[in-house]
């Protein structure tokens, strides 16, 4: 980025997407409390539309606890392929504008509209065109957050979700993150949350006070990435090259697998799907994880790192007898597998966050 000019970025993150989508499609979904994935007595949650929402439904909930939450949730299968279609559609809105496009899933993406390609000063003007033309184009709503970065754009999306967008200025940008709720911090889960509350540690300002070797000291090298959010610094580029760091697929079943052969079965329909991604993507890897979760829900993983790459199905294949002698299958039911590939030859580094810099005043509008 040149000197002196401040990026503008934005966070464009789809409202329920997987439900808005089955909602859109089906009238008789629309405006009711709807599960994409799992069913009233198996799997897990996927996607929970806003209706189901007002009930405590959340995505990775087993399915059981969201039917107890809602009664009258409607459980939907999930239909990746056409969500995969309506995200090309989007990602080809996003285009329009810029080429600088880094999705981080089917359903939401920062844009750099510092340079835009339809030469307007304003992001908020860009996200507010962006927004509607989904919609038209769609039928289907996004939020948007705007600002100098991609840690404040991502939190500003989620302030006037559904349907809304909302902009965290240069100038309110470091007593913006002040006041922030740590448990609102992107990349802040809730373990690390709760320890940084046993540190005193509640708002942003808290955060601030702490130096960066203190903070790597107590929580390793996000220590570093930490001290820089709480300074509403965040100098990553918006990558539009991003490369997926693993391959994978797994599957619920409505009966418990109790019989080894069947475990066997399974992980083979599984490895051929895993196997037909990586070839979509042209991805080989080092690395084989299988998943195995339990009638309790308990879950254990088991991995196995290769010298060659792991190529295709056949690889794949070779290396189940040993994870699963690893996992030591005796007694056991079973309710997921799930088969990744991991260490790909297209992965990259992920870009860090750079040392502590000034802040530069935003010369163009926002």
């Amino acid at each position: 980025m040149e000197a002196g000019i401040v990026r503008k970025i934005i966070h464009i993150d789809m409202d329920a997407f997987f439900a808005s989508v089955e909602q859109r499609d089906d009238v008789n979904l629309r405006n009711k409390p709807v599960a994409v994935g799992g069913s009233a007595e198996r799997g897990v949650v996927a996607a929970a539309s806003y209706e189901a929402r007002k009930y405590g439904v959340r995505s990775a909930m087993p399915s059981r606890t969201a039917k107890r939450l809602c009664p009258n949730l409607i459980f939907v299968r999930p239909r990746f392929d056409v969500y995969k279609e309506v995200s090309d559609q989007i990602r080809g809105i996003f285009s329009e504008f810029t080429d600088l496009i880094e999705p981080l899933s089917l359903d939401e993406a920062y844009l750099d509209v510092t340079h835009n390609k339809i030469g307007l000063p304003s992001a908020t003007l860009i996200a507010k065109e962006i927004r509607k033309r989904i919609l038209e184009q769609t039928g289907l709503t996004a939020s948007a957050g705007i600002s100098i970065n991609k840690f404040l754009a991502k939190t500003a999306s989620d302030v006037n979700k559904p349907n809304g967008q909302f902009l965290i200025p240069p100038e309110d940008a470091e007593a913006y993150v002040d006041t922030l709720p740590i448990e609102r911090f992107f990349g802040i889960g809730k373990v690390t949350a709760d320890k940084m509350r046993q540190m005193g540690i509640f708002f942003g300002k808290d955060l601030k006070q702490y130096s960066r070797e203190d903070l790597v000291i107590r929580f390793g090298k996000a220590g570093h990435y930490y001290y820089q959010i709480a300074r509403a610094i965040d100098e990553r580029p918006v990558n539009p090259n991003r490369i997926r760091k693993s391959i994978g697929a797994e599957n619920t079943f409505s009966r418990d697998l109790v019989r080894i052969t069947d475990v066997e079965q399974e992980l083979k329909r599984i490895a051929g799907t895993v196997s037909g991604r990586m070839k979509r993507s042209e991805s080989a890897g080092k690395t084989l994880t299988l998943k195995v979760k339990f009638d309790d829900f308990t879950v254990i993983t088991r991995s196995k790192t290769i010298h060659g790459l792991i190529e295709n199905e056949q690889d794949i294949l070779d290396l189940i007898p040993t994870l699963l002698e690893q996992a030591e299958l005796e007694k056991f039911r079973i309710r997921l597998l799930g088969l990744s590939v991991s260490h790909l030859n297209t992965e990259e580094e992920e870009n860090e966050p750079v040392a502590d810099t000034h802040g530069v005043q935003l010369t163009l509008s926002f």
